[in-house]
C-alpha cells in the first residue's frame, strides 16, 4: 500500500519517527501551559497588572480635623466651612447580609447621630443562594434603635430569575431597590445620605461634620482604615467606596467612584469580620466575588481558621495593586497589629462580647 509507512525509505522513515517524538514532548507542554494558565489565569493576571492595567485618577483628600472637647463651630471652621443653625438630617443606608456583629457595632456608634438608618436585605444571595432573613429574625438586638430603623425585604422573586448567573446584576438589583426604600424613608433634598456598605464605618466625628457644616462638597467619598478579619490586621487606608452626599431628587445609592473628592480619616472598613468560621464560608460563597473560590477546600473551616489568624488571603489571590512596589509591599501575611487605639468606642467599651475583633482575639467557633 502506498500510505503504509513500511515502503517508506529508511531515512524519510527515521525523520518521521523523530518528528513524531518531539511532537510528544510539545504537545505535553502545551497542553501543561494551557491547564497552568486555566488554573492560574487570575494569579497571572494580578501579577502583571502593572504592565496592563491604568491606575484610576488620585483621589483629593480634604485634610480631617478632629480633637476632643474642640466646638463643633472651629471645627467647622478648620475645614473651610460654615455652621448651620441647626444640624441637618443624616440617614444611613446600607444593604445587609449576614454581617450581625458589625451592624450592631455600627448602629451602636451612630445612633446619637444618625436621624434614620435605612437597611435592605434580601432572602437570597447576590450568587442566588437563598439565605435566612438575618436581620429580621433578630430585630430584638437592634431594639435600641427601632424608632430610627427604615426596613424592608426584597423577595428573589422580584429579580431576574436568571440574574443569578451574574451576581454583579443581581447587586445592582439590590441597590435599585434600595432608592426605592429610601423615597419611603422620607428623606428629603438637603438631608445627607450616606452610602455604604454594612461594614464601611463612618466615624462619629465624621458623622457630626456632615450633620453642623456648611459648605460640605455635595458629594464626598470617605476614606476609611481598611481592616481583614479583625481590627488587629489593618491592610491600608485606601478603602474609599463610601460616600457621604448632601441629597437632591437625582441622587441615587450607589457603590462605586463618583467624584474625586473625599474625606481624609473617615472611619473603619472591617472586611470579613465575622464571630464564626461559618459565616466566613457563607460570605465567600454568597458575595459578588464568589468566583474566587477556586478550589472546595477554600472553604474547609481547618483552612479558614488558619488564614485569619495568619492575615493570609482566603482565595489565595495577589494584592490587586497597579505598581510593583505596591505588589510586593503588599505580598505575604497582613501585618499584626497589637494597637487597640482609635477604634469604634463600643467596640472597646464592650470588649469582652466582641473579643474575636481585637488584636489575640483570632480564634473563632466553629
Amino acid at each position: 500500500m502506498a500510505g503504509n509507512s513500511h515502503n517508506l525509505p529508511p531515512v524519510t522513515r527515521r525523520k518521521s519517527i523523530l518528528a513524531f517524538k518531539f511532537l510528544i514532548p510539545f504537545v505535553l507542554v502545551l497542553s501543561l501551559s494551557v491547564i497552568a494558565v486555566t488554573q492560574y489565569f487570575q494569579s497571572i493576571s494580578y501579577l502583571l497588572r502593572p504592565l496592563w492595567d491604568t491606575p484610576p485618577k488620585p483621589f483629593f483628600r480634604i485634610p480631617h480635623y478632629y480633637a476632643p472637647n474642640t466646638s463643633m463651630q472651629q471645627l467647622c471652621q478648620l475645614h473651610g466651612w460654615d455652621i448651620l443653625p441647626s444640624p441637618r438630617r443624616v440617614f444611613d443606608a446600607v444593604l445587609f447580609s449576614n454581617e450581625l456583629d458589625i451592624l450592631e457595632i455600627r448602629y451602636r456608634e451612630l445612633f446619637p447621630y444618625v436621624d434614620r438608618f435605612v437597611i435592605l436585605e434580601a432572602n437570597a444571595t447576590f450568587t442566588g443562594i437563598p439565605k435566612s432573613l438575618s436581620f429580621f429574625e433578630n430585630i430584638n438586638r437592634f431594639a435600641f434603635a427601632s424608632s430610627k430603623i427604615v426596613y424592608d425585604m426584597l423577595p428573589i422573586g422580584d429579580l431576574d430569575p436568571e440574574s443569578h448567573q451574574m451576581p454583579f446584576l443581581v447587586e445592582a438589583g439590590h441597590r435599585r431597590a434600595l432608592n426605592s426604600l429610601l423615597t419611603r424613608s422620607g428623606i428629603a433634598v438637603g438631608d445627607v445620605l450616606i452610602m455604604a456598605d454594612a461594614d464601611e464605618i463612618p466615624s462619629p466625628e465624621t458623622v457630626q461634620l456632615l450633620k453642623w457644616c456648611d459648605g460640605i462638597p455635595p458629594i464626598m467619598h470617605l476614606e476609611l482604615k481598611n481592616y481583614m478579619y479583625s481590627f488587629e490586621f489593618r491592610v491600608d487606608h485606601n478603602s474609599w467606596r463610601a460616600t457621604a452626599h448632601v441629597f437632591t431628587e437625582r441622587t441615587k445609592y450607589r457603590h462605586s467612584r463618583q467624584t474625586n473628592l473625599m474625606l481624609a480619616d473617615a472611619g473603619w472598613h472591617c472586611s470579613f469580620c465575622f464571630r464564626e468560621i461559618k459565616e466566613f464560608a457563607f460570605k465567600m460563597k454568597a458575595y459578588s466575588h464568589a468566583d474566587r473560590v477556586k478550589q472546595e477546600s477554600f472553604l474547609n473551616p481547618d483552612r479558614i481558621q488558619r488564614v485569619i489568624c495568619n492575615g493570609e488571603n482566603l482565595f489565595d489571590m495577589l494584592p490587586e495593586e497597579y505598581t510593583f512596589g505596591d505588589l510586593f509591599k503588599k505580598m505575604g501575611p497582613i501585618p499584626r497589629s497589637a494597637s487597640a487605639i482609635h477604634l469604634p468606642s463600643y467596640l472597646i467599651r464592650n470588649a469582652y462580647s466582641y473579643r474575636f475583633l481585637l488584636p489575640g482575639g483570632c480564634l473563632r467557633p466553629g
